[in-house]
């Protein structure tokens, strides 16, 4: 159920590309074991037009969507093991960054539960 959106200047994607990087958050989310097998889903949006404090520097930033019931620590681990591995993957990107926010379960639906 997780959902990870990789927001991005388009730069980024022409560093890796952008199955590489959906491939390696889906990985590394995985590896956390937070998640059943199968249920993480990532997408990503590559920016044309942006500004970073004025300037057009290449960033990465990850909006993490998870349902309620992770502890903080489980949540900071996961944001660690994600940007730990992006900055390996982009050394020279300035600008990694993610956060975690939690679903409530009380406002949650999707098809199957109707």
């Amino acid at each position: 159920m997780p959902h990870f959106i990789i927001e991005c200047s388009e730069n980024i994607i022409k560093i890796k590309s952008p199955k590489e990087i959906i491939q390696k958050v889906y990985d590394t989310a995985e590896s956390t074991d937070l998640f059943d097998k199968g249920d993480i889903k990532v997408r990503i949006n590559p920016y044309t037009h942006y500004t970073i404090g004025g300037t057009s520097d290449d960033f990465i930033h990850i909006f993490g969507n998870i349902m309620e019931g992770r502890t903080g620590e489980q949540k900071n681990i996961l944001s660690r093991e994600i940007i730990s591995e992006l900055k390996i993957m982009f050394p020279e990107v300035p600008i990694i960054s993610i956060n975690i926010r939690d679903f409530e379960k009380a406002g949650y639906c999707n098809k199957f539960m109707v």
